[in-house]
């Protein structure tokens, strides 16, 4: 290591002629010498004429005039060029939004109709969602996943459209000027879980059948189709209007299930402003629907022959 720390290399370079003589032998050629700043090498061990390393082949164009043989290594353009910062990709596919059905606050509604003929808009008044709203977020309205087209932190409104699709699936038809609607925002991964996976995708509607009170609780019973009811079970979960609620019971001959409403619940969601024939948006908890997705598939009977 410490005599490669000495090494001088010395580059000779020929001229290349036309002649053909002269391009028989020419070749580029690097002598190394050895010497110390310290102290000469052993003189019996020094060589006394450099030992020539020939590189490369003399090129055998007759029209070069002249040429240096030896020649640096290409150098990959990653070094030479200056890096394009990588621009952040989105991803198509559509991020679905979660909620945990634990409504933040009630919205009244200021406007709502067709401002255009294929355009049914609704305004509505808040304070708490407009803290961090940003266009395009998603904002549950009675448990209805609809995103922001507009707002205005001055007037403490926003706004949302409705598709055809959601006026036919959802309650929100109903709804007129004045009325509260529950209001939560997409949940974030630092928000506490505290009720239950809640997609925002209506699954239907019910209707109130019952409305009854027991000390300062009361209680809801609600009739919907079977299509809907197959997935609600005692003690399981339930979103009404949005709410994140625990089904008590089901009675599968009248297609009802109902629960039951705390008083600081009373005060928070719009459940029990409504009246016995209004409707309710439901959206039954998506753990039953993949139950029954791979029961019908034959994944269990698969596994057990397996």
């Amino acid at each position: 290591n410490n005599i490669w720390k000495n090494v001088k290399p010395h580059w000779k370079f020929r001229k290349l002629s036309t002649s053909a003589e002269n391009q028989k032998e020419p070749m580029a050629t690097i002598s190394f010498t050895f010497a110390s700043p310290s102290k000469p090498l052993n003189p019996s061990i020094a060589p006394k004429n450099p030992t020539i390393f020939n590189l490369l082949p003399t090129p055998s164009n007759p029209q070069l005039k002249r040429a240096f043989f030896l020649k640096s290594p290409s150098i990959s353009p990653i070094f030479i060029r200056a890096l394009k910062p990588q621009q952040c990709r989105t991803s198509s596919t559509p991020i679905t939004s979660l909620f945990t059905g634990i409504v933040e606050e009630m919205g009244q509604i200021k406007q709502l109709g067709y401002d255009k003929p294929d355009s049914f808009t609704m305004k509505i008044q808040a304070k708490l969602i407009l803290e961090d709203i940003n266009l395009g977020d998603s904002i549950s309205v009675n448990g209805t996943c609809l995103t922001v087209a507009d707002f205005d932190t001055q007037k403490l409104e926003f706004s949302v459209g409705l598709a055809p699709e959601t006026l036919r699936k959802t309650s929100l038809i109903e709804l007129e000027q004045g009325s509260l609607v529950n209001l939560e925002r997409a949940l974030r991964p630092t928000t506490r879980m505290g009720g239950h996976f809640v997609q925002g995708h209506v699954d239907g509607t019910g209707e109130i059948v019952e409305l009854k009170t027991e000390g300062d609780s009361l209680w809801v019973k609600v009739k919907t189709a079977k299509e809907i009811l197959r997935y609600i079970v005692p003690k399981g979960f339930i979103a009404v209007d949005g709410t994140s609620l625990t089904v008590v019971d089901v009675v599968d001959e009248e297609s009802c299930f109902n629960f039951m409403l705390v008083a600081y619940t009373q005060q928070n969601v719009v459940i029990p402003l409504k009246k016995v024939g209004q409707k309710v948006n439901l959206e039954v908890d998506i753990l039953g629907k993949y139950v029954e997705r791979l029961l019908s598939s034959g994944f269990v009977d698969s596994i057990k022959s397996s």
